[in-house]
């Protein structure tokens, strides 16, 4: 089956984001260890003799500060295990971009002369003579902290606290030949019923698939969800294969089907992006 986590308690989520949710800026950084056990969260640091300077991310400035506080080996000794594990990443979505591009046995579904689907279930995009696997992406909820700090400050809460729900990452690993591709969602629950294409919003870490608004007043938070959706010609081609076609052609940029329940994002989403198309 395909992996989906519902997310029925946006609510809940978005309070505790305020309270514990990671900034967009903070999503990507480096650990600078102090002796102390704690770190700070920067950009890049350097030691200039008995003093180290670093970039704060959370302040957004320079500062210093003596090197006998930091901890320089277990911040070198963190920073090359993010490397080797980014490399690990990196090796995994080539051997998945290997295998998307292979051309399925003939066992499913007839989406174009002598090019079928694969039996299992999931979520493909037709690409001439093959077919593409989508990749599940996990959303992540962060909080607006400019709008956490002055709510924090005010004895009585009753503006509206804002959060996100982003993917890690400028680009989706899956890139989808544009601008109008067509998708194929197998699966026996009638999930191509419940999807929504959504065109993210990009930045250098991070791209924002949807915000998140609650009012918040002493007895009750309220919460609603925005987004912006790109509409979907929606076909059922079997009992457990939908067909969907955006309306529109597709700009180059980053996008992601996503299941709504009950008008409610699901936090599983399947990411990718069109490139703009070569000189």
């Amino acid at each position: 089956m395909l992996l989906r986590i519902h997310w029925r308690m946006v609510l809940g989520l978005a309070g505790l984001a305020l309270l514990i949710g990671p900034s967009l800026a903070r999503a990507a950084g480096i650990k600078l260890f102090l002796k102390d056990g704690t770190y700070q969260l920067v950009s890049s640091y350097e030691v200039q003799g008995d003093r180290v300077r670093y970039y704060s991310l959370e302040r957004s400035d320079w500062e210093e500060i003596p090197a006998a506080l930091v901890d320089l080996e277990t911040t070198k000794r963190t920073a090359q295990e993010v490397q080797v594990e980014k490399k690990k990443q990196l090796e995994a979505a080539h051997d998945l971009a290997a295998e998307r591009f292979e051309k399925p046995a003939e066992m499913g579904y007839q989406v174009a002369p002598g090019i079928h689907l694969p039996p299992t279930e999931g979520i493909y995009a037709l690409d001439g003579a093959r077919v593409i696997h989508l990749l599940q992406a996990s959303g992540e909820v962060v909080t607006d902290k400019k709008r956490a700090a002055l709510l924090l400050a005010m004895p009585l809460p009753v503006m509206k606290s804002r959060s996100f729900v982003i993917l890690h990452g400028a680009q989706a690993a899956v890139r989808v030949p544009g601008p109008q591709p067509v998708f194929y969602v197998q699966s026996a629950d009638g999930l191509g019923a419940k999807l929504a294409l959504i065109p993210l919003k990009s930045g250098k870490e991070a791209r924002v698939v949807e915000k998140l608004e609650a009012r918040q007043t002493i007895i009750k938070s309220k919460a609603t969800e925005s987004r912006t959706a790109i509409p979907l010609q929606r076909v059922q081609v079997t009992p457990q294969v939908y067909k969907l076609t955006p309306t529109k052609a597709l700009s180059p940029g980053e996008y992601a089907l996503a299941e709504l329940l009950e008008d409610k994002l699901n936090l599983e989403v399947w990411d990718f992006g069109i490139d703009k198309p070569a000189n």
